[in-house]
């Protein structure tokens, strides 16, 4: 019986988060298939894909660290990157869908936006 040093239960650990990462990137492809609207949608494609990515880079830079001693800032810049732009465009997306007025789905209960939106509307004239 052999057991694993420390380098090769880092490797299995980064591959346990890239299997994670894609896992979670599935499931986030079937919530963009099977919502309603286009603001359900958006947040399955932003916040379970961003953490999808994010699992899945980060796996990667483990994996990469232990099995060949390198420390990849291209990773560590891309971990940066997508966890500070992926929310903001799919807010800034979803804010232009609300503005140009597309519909929310009928399963939709409360629209907070819309009394903040108009709101400031009317305290502005």
């Amino acid at each position: 019986m052999s057991l694993l040093n420390i380098s090769e239960i880092f490797e299995w650990i980064g591959v346990i988060l890239i299997l994670i990462g894609s896992i979670v990137s599935v499931i986030s492809a079937i919530g963009m298939i099977r919502f309603p609207d286009v603001y359900s949608r958006a947040h399955a494609a932003t916040k379970t894909t961003t953490l999808a990515v994010l699992i899945t880079l980060f796996g990667t830079f483990i994996y990469v660290y232990f099995n060949e001693a390198f420390m990849s800032v291209r990773l560590m810049l891309g971990i940066v990157f997508v966890f500070i732009t992926a929310p903001i465009s799919g807010h800034l997306v979803l804010r232009a869908a609300y503005r140009a007025n597309i519909k929310m789905s009928d399963s939709t209960v409360e629209d907070e936006l819309k009394t903040a939106l108009y709101k400031q509307e009317s305290e502005g004239e």
